[in-house]
């Protein structure tokens, strides 16, 4: 296992990677895991630094994604809510042909492993509130705003 760290605008990041990609990454309070980063791990953390500079939409760091299959699913359906853009679990339900999984959807979302990269903080409720998000609401709305079409600062 490989981990690198970002302090971000919106807190401490902990990336962890494998030999073959990213399998995480995660907001922590503190380092408790000392950095020995790999070709992954330093990728996510510079494409995550061009992401919070406003020069990043899509990452494309190869991922290790362990998860059941509905969660791998749900997740890989995560990836195609553009940069800036919100949808619904009932959306993402939707994506995945199982129109009534909304709480499977929601629980799948809420233990997404890839914080940002694999944008489950662009997932809303159906009524467009904010709903839960591992990282704190507060960090869900920061990364919104961040996203929104007037930050965009790309050449």
């Amino acid at each position: 296992m490989f981990y690198d760290h970002l302090a971000s605008p919106i807190g401490l990041i902990e990336i962890t990677a494998s030999s073959t990609g990213v399998q995480s990454v995660y907001f922590v309070d503190k380092i408790e895991n000392p950095d020995n980063s790999n070709q992954w791990s330093q990728q996510c953390k510079r494409e995550l630094q061009a992401y919070f500079s406003a020069q990043l939409q899509h990452f494309s760091v190869p991922l290790d994604q362990n998860g059941t299959d509905f969660q791998k699913q749900v997740w890989e359906a995560l990836l195609t809510v553009e940069y800036g853009k919100t949808a619904s679990y009932l959306e993402i339900a939707q994506k995945i042909n199982n129109p009534k999984a909304i709480r499977a959807v929601g629980s799948a979302n809420g233990k997404n492993p890839l914080s940002i990269i694999v944008p489950c903080h662009r997932i809303i409720g159906s009524n467009g509130t904010l709903t839960g998000y591992a990282g704190g609401l507060e960090r869900k709305s920061w990364l919104l705003q961040h996203e929104s079409p007037e930050q965009l600062n790309l050449s």
